[in-house]
C-alpha cells in the first residue's frame, strides 16, 4: 500500500527541511513523526538546535535554493520522488534509513520490478568483470532488473551485462555527474533505457562520505546482493554488510585464495553468505522473495497540521538536565540506543526528544543498527 503523492508546496518543504544542516534520513523521519508536517519541523529547526546545544543559528535551506534543486532536476529530464509518493520504490522505503527524497532519471518502473544487486572491486581481475558481465546479463535476461553503484570494474560490468533497459545505476554524487568519466557512454545509455537514482542534488561531486550512503540504497533497492572480487578492506563489504542489516540475502562468488581480491569474498562465505556460481544460484536463493515487489508505507503521508506554537516548543530545566547526562555517557564509539537511554535511566519517550535535539545541534552521530556516537567538540 502506498500513500497519496506530495502536493508541490509539501515537496518543497520535505526537500528544504532534507538539505538543512544535520538533518539526515533518520533525524527527518522523527521530525516528520513529532510535527506532523515538513512545514512544521521548519519551523521547529532553530529552537530545537539551540536547546541541543548550538551556539549559532542552523543553517535551514532557502526555498529558494529548493525551487533550484527541483528546476535543474527537471531539465535534467527527471523527477524528485519522495517516500509517500506511489512512484517511491516498495523495498528502499522498508529500510530504517530510507532517503525521504530521490532524484529518477530515466525509466521509474525498473525501481518496481524484482531487483538484485551485483557489486564488486573497481580494479577487478578480467576473470571477475567477465563473470559480472555473465551474470547480469542472465540475470536481465530472467527479467531481473540489475542494481549497481556505476564504480568501473565489477559495477560497470553488471550493468553492461544486464544491458541499459533492465539496470538502475546510483550514483554516489548528483544524478548528472559522472563518475568515472570512463562510463559517460554508459550513462548515456542508462539515462535513455534505464534508471539512474541519486538523493544529492544536480552536480554535487562525489566525495568519500557520499559512498557509504549510496551503498545503502544500492542493496536496500534490491532483494538480494551479490559480491563479485573484493578486498578485505573493499567498500563493497560495506554494502554486504548493509545489506544483511536491511534483511536482504547476502551472496558471494568464490575465489583463488592467493588473490587479495578473494579475501572478502571468501570472508563472506566463511561467515555465512551464499556461494553463487550462475544465475541459477542466485535464483534458488531468492525463489521466495523473488516475486511481485510490494510494500507498505509506515506513515509518511502528510496529514494536515498547524504549525507548533513556540511556547510548546521550550524545554523544561530538567529536560535540559537530562539532555546533557545523556551526552555525557556518550564517546565516539558507538553505543547502541537502548543500551545509552537504560544507563541514563531515560524513558524512550525522553530519550528520543533529546537525542533529535543533539543530532540537530551536530553533537551527535546516528549510525545504521541503532547505534549513536558522540562527535568532537
Amino acid at each position: 500500500m502506498t500513500g497519496e503523492d506530495l502536493t508541490d508546496a509539501q515537496r518543497i518543504d520535505w526537500l528544504r527541511l532534507y538539505r538543512s544542516e544535520n538533518v539526515g534520513p533518520m533525524a527527518f523521519r522523527r521530525l516528520l513523526a513529532r510535527f506532523g508536517t515538513a512545514a512544521s519541523a521548519l519551523d521547529a529547526l532553530p529552537d530545537l538546535a539551540r536547546s541541543g546545544g548550538l551556539k549559532r543559528a542552523i543553517a535551514v535551506a532557502a526555498r529558494s535554493e529548493a525551487e533550484a534543486e527541483f528546476a535543474a532536476v527537471a531539465r535534467l529530464g527527471g523527477r524528485i520522488v519522495a517516500l509517500p509518493d506511489a512512484d517511491y520504490p516498495a523495498l528502499l522505503r522498508e529500510i530504517s534509513d530510507a532517503p525521504p527524497l530521490i532524484c529518477v532519471l530515466g525509466r521509474a518502473a525498473l525501481l518496481h520490478r524484482p531487483a538484485v544487486a551485483v557489486v564488486g572491486a573497481r580494479n577487478a581481475s578480467v576473470h571477475g568483470t567477465r563473470f559480472a558481465h555473465r551474470l547480469a546479463r542472465d540475470l536481465g535476461g530472467r527479467g531481473v532488473t540489475v542494481v549497481s553503484g556505476f564504480a568501473r570494474g565489477v559495477d560497470a560490468a553488471a550493468h553492461a551485462g544486464a544491458g541499459a533497459a533492465n539496470t538502475v545505476a546510483v550514483m554516489a554524487g548528483g544524478a548528472d555527474v559522472i563518475y568515472p568519466r570512463e562510463n559517460a557512454r554508459l550513462w548515456e545509455e542508462i539515462r535513455a533505457e534505464g534508471c539512474i537514482v541519486s538523493e544529492m542534488p544536480p552536480g554535487t561531486e562525489p566525495q568519500a562520505r557520499h559512498f557509504p550512503r549510496r551503498n545503502r540504497i544500492v542493496s536496500g533497492l534490491a532483494k538480494g546482493v551479490v559480491v563479485v572480487e573484493a578486498t578485505p578492506r573493499s567498500g563493497s563489504l560495506i554494502t554486504a554488510r548493509l545489506a544483511g542489516e536491511q534483511g536482504r540475502e547476502v551472496m558471494a562468488v568464490p575465489g583463488f585464495p592467493a588473490d587479495p581480491r578473494a579475501g572478502g569474498t571468501n570472508a563472506l562465505i566463511k561467515d555465512g553468505a551464499t556461494l553463487i556460481e550462475c544465475a541459477d544460484d542466485v535464483l534458488a536463493t531468492l525463489s521466495g522473495p523473488l516475486g511481485p515487489v510490494q510494500g507498505s508505507l509506515p506513515g509518511f503521508a502528510e496529514p494536515e497540521a498547524a504549525p507548533i506554537p513556540a511556547r510548546l516548543l521550550a524545554m523544561p530545566e530538567s529536560a535540559a538536565e537530562r539532555r546533557e547526562r545523556l551526552l555525557e555517557s556518550l564517546t565516539s564509539a558507538p553505543l547502541p540506543v537502548d543500551v545509552a537511554l537504560r544507563e541514563c535511566q531515560l524513558s524512550a519517550a525522553e530519550g528520543a526528544v533529546a537525542l533529535l535535539e543533539l543530532e540537530l545541534a551536530g553533537r551527535i552521530e546516528r549510525l545504521a543498527g541503532q547505534m549513536i556516537a558522540r562527535l568532537p567538540g
